[in-house]
């Protein structure tokens, strides 16, 4: 069936966050957007003021089918897997946001299971289940608020981007590292090593010398000259703050970001009152911890009292998703500004050109398929922590994916996350409707990794000077294309020359089609000057990794210079297909 469109009328009222929830009951919509369309991006901050909602769905424009697959693989994951004899996260808790509606908050799983290292499950009257307001430790998800408190010293003229670190923190510039700036820091291009080395727990006598040892520390390579990502980075950044501020950094967060925005469950440190709540993490040896819950799981942040500016912020997918909103909003939620809009904007901007595939803004990583999935594009912004947290901003549909899990309780060492990160975003994006080009239905693949989809022409003979156009809705990774290919015999393949045009699409000739980001429809046209007889097939073919949203093709024409060859708008079962489906949305 096809996805429903809605237009969601405004009800934004500029209200204040004291005493109430950062989540509305009231309606919102983005102007100028179409809910729950993926084809039609949106590019801009919203004008209203949009507050949060809880809703379906069917009321976002969405198909829920998507969103139950994603909730059903979070599920699956959470129980023990027959080849290891463990799950991949003892828990997670998932939200979904599209258009200022929150579509899906789903629980599943344990936030408390295991009494050790070893995997020793507790009893099951000391487990504690999952729920939608579990309270995780989001390890470098704390990058972001840092880097937001930055920007806003930024906008207060206390700060200047380019102006080296050491103009406000002399003693920074220990060891060569005097002309490193405050941008090189917030997009990891500094210069400096990953982490502290001794780790701060293990070498240093008290804070005030941890402190020192990480603004101490030496440069490995020269700054500018490559991406490195670095918790150094956002220490420092901290350290800026609190000496600008005259603050600690968990007071400037708290006063400036998190209680302006109603983020009643987002800090430093956690209140023991809300122990009950919190996820577990690590049972850790070294440094001798045990079960770590309640407490930074970071140890260099552990080292520093809790309060880093990389990691230490505890919080709710509830209160994320209204930070996230903030951004989507260009800095304001409920009449509270947070930034200016124009500093959103370069927030979101991509300063790493010079080193693609670490695309980076201001504190915001930048169009990561391996956890943005298919909301992934150039201006899509969010985080990932170690602890398998992961937050994604996508302005161009207005869209939210928070995924939590509690992925190193018992042990860091049951491996990565990442497919179920992905698997949440792109759940996200394929509920949302891709229209089609001309007529009624389009033929769509979305084959999965390491796979091969068809869509094939019967022979074509007593032609010749065969043209071809159609429409291609393209977003996969740049290694997963699409192509046209021509074969006598059905055996032997050769590709064919394309052009196109539309948002994103490549200049000139080229053999394949692929990208993401765009988020629209391209016309494409090809020539095969000798082509009798002629078989033609779309071959879209994927690799292990990031497939995306998926291809679309439609209005494929056919024509030669006696007519019309092939017109599969009006006849679609002319085409062979495998791995195509044809759908209305």
């Amino acid at each position: 069936m096809p996805v429903k469109r809605l237009l969601v009328a405004i009800t934004i009222a500029a209200l204040t966050v004291s005493g109430a929830s950062a989540i509305s009951s009231a309606t919102a919509e983005t102007p100028g957007a179409v809910a729950g369309r993926f084809d039609r991006p949106w590019h801009g901050f919203a004008a209203a003021d949009t507050v949060l909602r809880r809703g379906s769905p069917g009321e976002a424009g969405l198909d829920p089918g998507p969103i139950r697959d994603a909730e059903r693989f979070l599920s699956d994951w959470s129980t023990n897997d027959p080849a290891t004899g463990h799950p991949h996260f003892a828990g997670a808790v998932g939200l979904l946001a599209h258009d200022g509606v929150i579509v899906d908050e789903f629980a599943t799983g344990q936030a408390l299971r295991y009494a050790d290292a070893a995997g020793t499950e507790l009893p099951t009257d000391r487990q504690v289940p999952m729920r939608p307001d579990t309270i995780f430790d989001l390890a470098s998800v704390t990058k972001l608020f840092t880097s937001i408190a930055v920007l806003q010293l930024v906008e207060r003229h206390q700060v200047g981007l380019d102006e080296p670190v050491a103009t406000y923190l002399p003693e920074f510039a220990a060891h060569g590292k005097e002309n490193v700036t405050v941008r090189q820091l917030l997009t990891h291009t500094s210069g400096l090593d990953a982490d502290p080395v001794p780790s701060l727990w293990q070498g240093y006598p008290d804070v005030p010398a941890r402190r020192q040892a990480v603004l101490d520390s030496p440069l490995v390579n020269p700054p500018g000259s490559t991406y490195r990502y670095s918790d150094i980075n956002l220490m420092t950044l901290g350290f800026l703050v609190e000496r600008l501020t005259g603050r600690p950094l968990d007071a400037v967060v708290h006063d400036r970001i998190t209680a302006p925005l109603g983020m009643t469950d987002t800090g430093f440190n956690p209140p023991s009152a809300k122990l009950d709540r919190i996820a577990a993490t690590e049972y850790e040896a070294q440094p001798p911890r045990g079960l770590v819950r309640g407490q930074v799981h970071d140890e260099n942040a552990w080292a520093l009292g809790g309060v880093s500016g990389h990691a230490g912020v505890f919080s709710t997918a509830e209160d994320l998703a209204v930070l996230a909103q903030m951004i989507l909003n260009g800095g304001s939620y409920r009449g509270v500004r947070i930034l200016r809009a124009d500093t959103v904007r370069i927030m979101l901007t991509n300063y790493n050109q010079a080193f693609p595939g670490d695309e980076h803004g201001l504190g915001f990583e930048l169009d990561r398929m391996f956890y943005m999935g298919a909301l992934a594009s150039p201006v899509t912004a969010g985080h990932t922590g170690f602890t398998g947290t992961s937050l994604v901003i996508d302005p161009e549909s207005r869209s939210i994916a928070i995924l939590l899990t509690n992925r190193v309780h018992p042990t860091r060492n049951w491996g990565s996350i990442n497919p179920a990160r992905e698997t949440w975003a792109t759940a996200l994006a394929r509920a949302m409707s891709v229209h089609p080009a001309v007529g009624k239905d389009a033929w769509f693949s979305d084959a999965g990794n390491l796979s091969t989809a068809t869509l094939t022409t019967p022979l074509l003979s007593g032609v010749s000077s065969l043209r071809v156009n159609f429409a291609a809705f393209v977003d996969t990774e740049s290694t997963d294309p699409l192509v046209l290919e021509a074969s006598r015999d059905g055996v032997s393949w050769q590709p064919v020359d394309l052009r196109a045009d539309g948002p994103g699409a490549p200049a000139g000739p080229v053999s394949a089609l692929a990208g993401h980001g765009h988020r629209s429809w391209w016309r494409v046209s090809a020539e095969l000057p000798a082509a009798d007889p002629v078989i033609l097939r779309w071959r879209y073919t994927t690799d292990a990794h990031y497939t995306g949203r998926g291809v679309y093709v439609d209005g494929v024409r056919i024509t030669s210079n006696n007519g019309i060859v092939l017109d599969a708008e009006h006849t679609p079962w002319s085409l062979s297909a495998t791995g195509w489906t044809l759908t209305s949305h």
